[in-house]
């Protein structure tokens, strides 16, 4: 599967499963929030195992940076709070990461 859209899919839901235990451990939801969070924890689990990369620890190095900019726009768009000059150069130099951990040239 294509990393650039299997890392936003697996970034979507991560953050979706975080966010339903967000919702009911510190919002005061119900607990049955916790179902559709379990299961797309697992979804994201099985995504970010079909990563291009040949070893977990890269693919999940190069995940980060995919994470961090999902997590901005989750805080833009779902919590309604836009992200800052900051934000938005922090994300460019985790993006910046995620290529060359991923696509980088590797010796033998």
């Amino acid at each position: 599967m294509n990393a650039f859209f299997l890392y936003p899919a697996a970034a979507l839901a991560e953050i979706a499963g975080c966010f339903a235990f967000w919702s009911w451990f510190r919002l005061g939801h119900s607990p049955l929030w916790l179902v559709p969070g379990l299961m797309a924890l697992a979804a994201f689990a099985w995504l970010l195992a079909q990563s291009p990369a040949a070893q977990a620890g890269r693919a999940y190095a190069a995940y980060g940076g995919v994470y961090i900019a999902a997590s901005l726009v989750w805080l833009w768009r779902v919590e309604g709070q836009r992200p800052d000059f900051w934000d938005l150069a922090g994300v460019s130099v985790c993006l910046l990461g995620t290529a060359l951990i991923l696509w980088g040239p590797r010796a033998g």
